[in-house]
């Protein structure tokens, strides 16, 4: 609820019903996904997730607000998982299938990888973030990490530090690299109404649709993109470049 630039976003109404439970619904979609809990923060304004959570039937965990790290992984702990899987409550048009593509390459080679995600180098619209983290790694990081961003956005320290874990991505498919360019995250006013706009564009003809549902509408209407195109490939890095040492300048953009 506290988010510093759009404020009770995760509350914000997609088709009759708060993003939050919108995106857990598009998560419980993928067929490898688990156990799907929220991991929320301890401060009085999340009292409302919890609430939302206990009204829908959905999992909640709620734990340290800006140690993220700490977060994810005593919400490990707690449910006795062998892995966690991280994916950010401002992705409300994340792709099931993406989810399972990324799970399913973890469960493939979890001899052979620590962490796994779709984001070192990103390649899919900026929306479909997926992280899979082992415990043992996590617990590693947990008890290392020491700077404030790695402890904010939970997996640097591990992406960071490839020497001390084995770490694998996974690509679209497609050979395209949309990271950039397709921006379906939400941080600012201009994307909770462009992800309206998509919702109320497809939510009716089918519950699941899909990114490429989505790519599709923006061929048909290109006005759409327009809507928050100015903040195509903004993210956190940009405030962190001279501490990140395996993210480049072009992977990120200032406003």
């Amino acid at each position: 609820m506290g988010s510093s630039r759009l404020p009770g976003k995760v509350v914000m109404s997609l088709a009759g019903k708060p993003l939050l439970v919108r995106i857990v619904e598009r998560i419980k979609q993928a067929k490898l996904s688990g156990v799907v809990v929220v991991a929320a923060t301890t401060s009085p304004e999340d009292n409302m997730i919890e609430n939302i959570c206990k009204a829908e039937n959905i999992e909640i965990f709620r734990g340290d607000t800006n140690d993220l790290l700490d977060r994810h992984y005593k919400a490990g702990m707690k449910y006795n998982a062998d892995v966690v899987v991280k994916i950010p409550s401002d992705c409300p048009l994340i792709d099931p299938a993406v989810i399972d593509r990324v799970l399913a390459f973890y469960v493939n080679n979890q001899n052979d990888f620590d962490f796994v995600s779709n984001l070192h180098p990103p390649t899919y619209p900026d929306g479909n973030d997926v992280e899979a983290i082992n415990m043992e790694a996590l617990k590693k990081a947990w008890s290392n990490a020491r700077q404030d961003f790695e402890r904010e956005h939970t997996t640097p320290y591990i992406w960071e530090n490839p020497q001390q874990f084995r770490i694998g991505n996974v690509c679209w498919e497609t050979g395209f690299n949309y990271s950039m360019t397709h921006r379906w995250t939400i941080d600012y006013e201009e994307d909770f109404i462009f992800i309206k706009t998509v919702y109320d564009e497809l939510y009716h003809i089918n519950p699941s649709f899909t990114l490429y549902d989505i790519i599709n509408l923006l061929e048909k209407k290109p006005v759409l993109k327009h809507i928050n195109n100015k903040y195509a490939g903004v993210n956190w890095y940009r405030n962190h470049l001279h501490q990140l040492k395996t993210i480049t300048a072009n992977q990120t953009r200032v406003i």
